[in-house]
């Protein structure tokens, strides 16, 4: 059975308007992460070296945060036929394997001459404790998409 993303078209997106994504990141995720990004800092990597950061422990990169708020924008809010302008991120506090973040994008502003939306954006682990906030600045669809969700 296939899967369909669809988008909100600009003039659809309301301010205040809300999309959420929740994911329990694992170690495999920080894995791929370094292997996509190159990198491979041993705080995400290496137990017995992260042991004897602040951290006490193997912690995700700040920017597999960042791409969970990527994925919200790609696929829910505007979706489909979005183009990424800018964005801004304020890392708050760790996040380990095994914690599962909500990441939540809110419509702030919308700009008429150029289809921009300006959109809030929040990361909370499983304690409701915020572990990045930011703004994300895109260019959002004007037709309505709805398309198959690839799988690899």
């Amino acid at each position: 059975m296939t899967e369909w993303i669809e988008n909100r078209p600009y003039d659809d997106i309301a301010i205040g308007e809300t999309a959420v994504l929740t994911r329990t990141v694992t170690h495999e995720d920080i894995n791929r992460f370094a292997q996509v990004s190159g990198d491979f800092n041993p705080a995400h990597l290496d137990p017995e070296y992260a042991a004897g950061t602040p951290f006490g422990g193997v912690i995700a990169h700040g920017m597999f945060t960042g791409a969970l708020i990527s994925t919200v924008l790609g696929t829910q809010l505007p979706g489909p036929g979005t183009i990424y302008v800018s964005q801004t991120l304020k890392f708050t506090r760790p996040v380990r394997p095994g914690d599962t973040l909500t990441v939540t994008l809110t419509c702030r502003d919308k700009q008429d001459e150029k289809k921009r939306v300006i959109l809030d954006c929040a990361a909370v682990n499983q304690d409701g404790k915020k572990v990045a906030v930011g703004e994300a600045e895109v260019v959002a669809p004007t037709e309505k998409m709805r398309v198959p969700k690839a799988t690899i």
